[in-house]
C-alpha cells in the first residue's frame, strides 16, 4: 500500500450506503456541472501544517496524533525530508491536486536565515521532485512571519527595525520559492500584524509599514518573474488583540488606502464567524469589490469563540460558498479551496486524516450540486429581482441612474398618504425562502 497503510480513496456514489467508508460519496472529480468538472471548480489542497505538522494539541493538553514517521529519525531535517515522500503519497491518494505550506512547516530554523535557507532549499528540492513525478501543483506558499518569539510584536508592523528587516529578508526567499514551485497564489496571513494595547502603539505608522512590506513584495515579485496571485487573509481576532486585516471590508480599506491594487482576498470560514459574519457575507463583500481571490475549507464551533479549524461538514454554509462561487463564475483567478483544517484531537489515527478530508470534500462536492440546481432554476435570481423590481422603472429607475435629487424625492414623496407608502412594500415570505432552500438540499441530494 505504500507509506500509508490506505488504498486510493475512490468514488463510489451512493450505492454502498450513507457510511463513508473511506470513500467519496458525492466527490466526483470528473463529473461536469455547470460547464466545469467538479475537481475545476473547487481546485482542492491540503494544508502541510495541518496534515502533517499538527500533532493535535490544544491550550490543555499535549499532542494525541499517531503519525506513520512518528519516532522513526531522530534528526529534525531527516523527518522533513521524509515527510516529502508521506506527503505526495497522500496528495495522490486523497486526489487531492493541490497543496499550501509555509516555509517554517516543511523545514527546521537555523541559527541565522542563511542556514534556514539552506535547510528550506533541501527540502524545496525533494518536493520539486515529487511535484514533477505526481503533477500535484503548488496553490500557495507563504511564509510565517508570526510563530518565532523574535516576531511577538510583529513582523512588517514591528516596532524594532531589526525584525523588519528580517522579515523581509525572509520574505524574499519565500517568494523565490514560490517562483521555482510555479505557485499559482502567493498568501500574505498577518498572524500578528496587529495591536495589543493602543497607548504603545503608532497605529497609522505601523500600518504604514505593512503597506510598504507589500509594495516591496510585489516589486521584488515583478524584478523575479513571479506570476502569482498575491492573496492577504483577513482574520479578526488571534493572537492580537485586533488584527489590522480584521474582516473582509477592512482589508478591502487597507488596499484601497495604500494603492494595492495588485492584491485579492483569501478567506476563510472560521475567520469570517470570528469577525461576527458567515462565511457567505465574506466572500460576497469581497466578490462585489471584485477581489474574491481564493478560499480556505474550514469552519468553526458557533459555541466557540476561537479558531477551530474544524473540517466543513456543515452542508448549509457549503452550499452558501458553491452558490457564491457559481455567481461568480469561479473561487477567483487562480483560487482553490485549501482545507485549513485538522481533525479533532480525538480522530488522532493515521486515518483519520483520510477521514477528514474526504467529509470536507464530499461536504462541498453536494453544496456545489445544491448551489447548481438552484442556479439551474434561478431561485435565487427570481428572488432578488423581484424584491428589487420597483428599480426597474419610474422613480427607481431614476434613482438607479442618478437623475435624481434631494428635492426630486422631496416632490415626489411630499403628499404621498402613508397607505401607499405601506402598500409599497412587500413581504420577503423569509420563512418560505429558507424552506425552500433545504427542500433544495434534501431533493438535490436525494437526487444526485
Amino acid at each position: 500500500m505504500g507509506l500509508w497503510d490506505i488504498d486510493k480513496i475512490e468514488y463510489v456514489g451512493r450505492e454502498q450506503g450513507p457510511q463513508e467508508g473511506l470513500a467519496f460519496h458525492y466527490y466526483d472529480a470528473e463529473k461536469v456541472v455547470a460547464g466545469k468538472k467538479m475537481k475545476d471548480w473547487m481546485r482542492f489542497g491540503v494544508a502541510w501544517w495541518h496534515t502533517f505538522d499538527q500533532e493535535l494539541v490544544d491550550p490543555f493538553g499535549t499532542g494525541t496524533s499517531h503519525r506513520p514517521w512518528y519516532g522513526k529519525y531522530s534528526n529534525p531535517m531527516d523527518e522533513a525530508l521524509a515527510k516529502v515522500d508521506y506527503a505526495f503519497e497522500f496528495f495522490t491518494k486523497l486526489g487531492a491536486e493541490f497543496f499550501c505550506f509555509h516555509d517554517r512547516d516543511i523545514a527546521p530554523e537555523g541559527d541565522t536565515l542563511r542556514e534556514t535557507n539552506a535547510n528550506l532549499d533541501k527540502v524545496v528540492d525533494k518536493i520539486e521532485e515529487n511535484m514533477k513525478s505526481t503533477g500535484v501543483k503548488l496553490l500557495w506558499n507563504t511564509s510565517s512571519l508570526f510563530t518565532n518569539p523574535r516576531f511577538v510584536s510583529g513582523a512588517s508592523t514591528s516596532p524594532f527595525a531589526d525584525i523588519y528587516a528580517y522579515s523581509g529578508g525572509q520574505l524574499k526567499h519565500s517568494l523565490e520559492i514560490a517562483k521555482r514551485l510555479g505557485a499559482e497564489n502567493y498568501v500574505f496571513w498577518g498572524g500578528r500584524e496587529g495591536y495589543e494595547n493602543l497607548w504603545n502603539t503608532q497605529m497609522q505608522r505601523e500600518q504604514a509599514h505593512m503597506a510598504q512590506f507589500f509594495h516591496m513584495c510585489h516589486e521584488y515579485a515583478k524584478e523575479i518573474g513571479l506570476d502569482a496571485q498575491f492573496l492577504i487573509e483577513p482574520k479578526a481576532k488571534e493572537p492580537t488583540m485586533h488584527q489590522y486585516d480584521f474582516d473582509a471590508a477592512t482589508a478591502i480599506a487597507f488596499l484601497k488606502t495604500y494603492d494595492i491594487d495588485f492584491m485579492k482576498l483569501n478567506l476563510e470560514g472560521n475567520h469570517a464567524n470570528l469577525a461576527g459574519h458567515t462565511y457567505q457575507h465574506e466572500i460576497r463583500t469581497a466578490r462585489e469589490a471584485g477581489v474574491l481571490g481564493s478560499l480556505d475549507a474550514n469552519q468553526g464551533d458557533k459555541l466557540i469563540g476561537w479558531d477551530m479549524d474544524e473540517f466543513p461538514t456543515d452542508l448549509y454554509e457549503t452550499t452558501t460558498v458553491m452558490w457564491e462561487v457559481l455567481d461568480e463564475g469561479s473561487i477567483g483567478p487562480k483560487g482553490g479551496l485549501n482545507f485549513d483544517a485538522k481533525p479533532r484531537r480525538t480522530s488522532f489515527y493515521a486515518e483519520d486524516l483520510f477521514r477528514s478530508h474526504i467529509a470536507g470534500m464530499d461536504t462541498f462536492a453536494a453544496g456545489l450540486l445544491i448551489a447548481d440546481k438552484m442556479h439551474q432554476d434561478k431561485f435565487i435570481q427570481n428572488l432578488q429581482a423581484e424584491r428589487y423590481s420597483s428599480y426597474d422603472s419610474g422613480i427607481g429607475k431614476d434613482i438607479d441612474e442618478g437623475k435624481v435629487t434631494l428635492a426630486d424625492l422631496e416632490a415626489y414623496s411630499l403628499d404621498k398618504p402613508q397607505s401607499e407608502l405601506i402598500a409599497a412594500t412587500k413581504s420577503d415570505h423569509l420563512e418560505s425562502v429558507k424552506a425552500t432552500i433545504n427542500n433544495y438540499m434534501l431533493e438535490t441530494l436525494a437526487n444526485a
